[in-house]
């Protein structure tokens, strides 16, 4: 019997923001799934930045491969989707939640219906439901938490349910809507977590019902700031009993300059900027430390309201009797700093806490229960390795590897290394990370400084021995793998059927 495939994924969640990693924040059903199936504690996005890393989830190529290479481009409708292949072989499709498979704002060019001013014209959204990249059926949103470009799916929901005044937990598009701290005031009835988990639900009921075999993408969007959650959850966690993260003294001193400039009251980063454009990260990231305790207080119970109403799909899973019958993926497009090294939300700050991600895997009597495993994943290889287990031939455009062997527990691992990207601006932020076992080392396009980290010995990854002579022989064999990863990583989407 053909699986079912569920994925799941919350957005700019820490990887190690379990309840079964981290005894300080309650997860109980992310727990429960991966107490029945392996969770992967050295999993890896390819991009820390939403669109890049959403769109190789979904093509099974690098940024620099499917051409949505930052944030502000697009994923092109041309680009081939493993939506596309589970169809053709006889399978819905469908997405609930975020895609941001497109910018804000569009070109002629380039259109995008995630963008102003389609993005809050109900009356299109009422009758577009897809295609789109892939998925026959979509419910889309865009916002995170109360942010201004509310529309789509989300909102006819929220009108469905007698929710007329839902603008008011909005920002408006000019400002700030400042009687929202911390707090978020829509009730949680009409939190796009519950819209999530109740129209996820609804497919699964529809697909169980007609017999259906299904790929269905619960795309949240928390826990990405900014940090609001409603009641009760605000109050969930004392801030005063929190881990606070912080910069060790003198981390930054060996690291390249705009490390440093982070930690300024006003830093200049004009030279990082050739087009002028807003880049994540390049902000003074210094903050008040008890803010900051109640920032991660908030971001703790985005992550706890999350996981409720994630338990309440895999309920629906254990109701319909799919359980058994349906591969399970939880996972995130990218980390996030909460004072890990001084550094707030993102940017192009290749730590583990920005590239690694929650990772679980579950398909009852297929996937070992029970067990942890360090085997490298990289979000890049979510596609064909969903192909490979659906019993289908993988593309030669898709370039991640196939972890199926890996998932099901007869191989320890399939990757010895992994790759990152981040590319904001042409040329000045243009950086590359390569990962094996022990080592990181981090490439930036035509500069002379980089990061090099020993992961074994300074799992914190404060000591950047980029600059040590003592180590210029490990750099040089370093660079040499990421080169050889680079060139294995091309893909030969046109087989060789002839000597000439």
């Amino acid at each position: 019997m053909r699986p079912n495939f569920l994925l799941i994924t919350s957005d700019q969640q820490h990887w190690n923001t379990l309840g079964c990693l981290n005894e300080e924040i309650k997860t109980p059903n992310l727990d429960r799934l991966a107490g029945e199936g392996v969770l992967f504690t050295r999993a890896y996005c390819t991009n820390p930045t939403c669109t890049p890393s959403r769109a190789s989830i979904i093509t099974g190529k690098y940024p620099s491969q499917h051409g949505a290479w930052s944030l502000g481009t697009k994923l092109p409708e041309s680009e081939h989707t493993v939506g596309e292949d589970l169809s053709k072989a006889g399978y819905r499709t469908a997405l609930v939640g975020k895609a941001h498979f497109q910018p804000l704002q569009g070109t002629d060019e380039f259109p995008s219906l995630e963008a102003y001013p389609i993005l809050q014209d109900l009356e299109f959204w009422r009758w577009f439901h897809g295609p789109f990249y892939g998925f026959e059926h979509v419910e889309l949103a865009r916002n995170h938490t109360d942010e201004p470009h509310v529309g789509q799916h989300y909102v006819l929901w929220l009108e469905e349910k007698g929710c007329k005044n839902w603008r008011d937990y909005f920002r408006p598009p000019t400002g700030n809507n400042d009687r929202q701290k911390r707090r978020w005031q829509i009730p949680e009835e009409y939190h796009y977590d519950a819209w999530i988990a109740e129209r996820t639900c609804a497919l699964l009921e529809e697909y169980h019902r007609k017999g259906e075999n299904f790929f269905l993408w619960a795309s949240f969007f928390d826990p990405h700031p900014k940090y609001l959650v409603p009641e009760p959850w605000d109050t969930m966690y004392d801030p005063e009993k929190l881990t606070v993260p912080s910069v060790v003294e003198g981390e930054h001193e060996n690291n390249p300059p705009h490390f440093q400039l982070t930690q300024q009251e006003n830093p200049d980063f004009s030279p990082w900027q050739e087009t002028g454009q807003w880049l994540h990260g390049f902000v003074s990231h210094l903050h008040d430390r008890e803010e900051l305790a109640k920032d991660i207080a908030i971001y703790y119970a985005m992550i706890s309201l999350m996981d409720k109403y994630i338990g309440k799909i895999l309920d629906k899973l254990d109701e319909l009797r799919l359980t058994e019958d349906t591969l399970v993926v939880f996972t995130s497009d990218h980390g996030h700093f909460f004072g890990q090294h001084g550094l707030i939300a993102k940017g192009p700050f290749h730590y583990e806490d920005m590239i690694r991600v929650p990772f679980i895997v579950r398909y009852p009597g297929k996937v070992p229960a029970g067990r942890r495993s360090e085997a490298l994943q990289s979000l890049v290889d979510l596609a064909p390795t969903f192909l490979t287990v659906a019993g289908i031939n993988i593309p030669w455009t898709m370039t991640g590897m196939d972890q199926s062997e890996v998932w099901f527990g007869r191989k320890e691992r399939v990757r010895d290394h992994i790759i990152m990207e981040n590319r904001h601006e042409p040329t000045t932020i243009h950086l590359k990370t390569y990962v094996n076992e022990r080592y990181k080392i981090t490439v930036y396009y035509d500069r002379d400084y980089g990061e090099l980290f020993d992961l074994w010995e300074d799992l914190e990854e404060i000591n950047n021995l980029w600059d040590k002579p003592e180590y210029a022989e490990l750099k040089a064999e370093l660079i040499m793998r990421l080169l050889f990863a680079e060139m294995g990583k091309e893909p030969l989407w046109m087989p060789r059927t002839a000597g000439a």
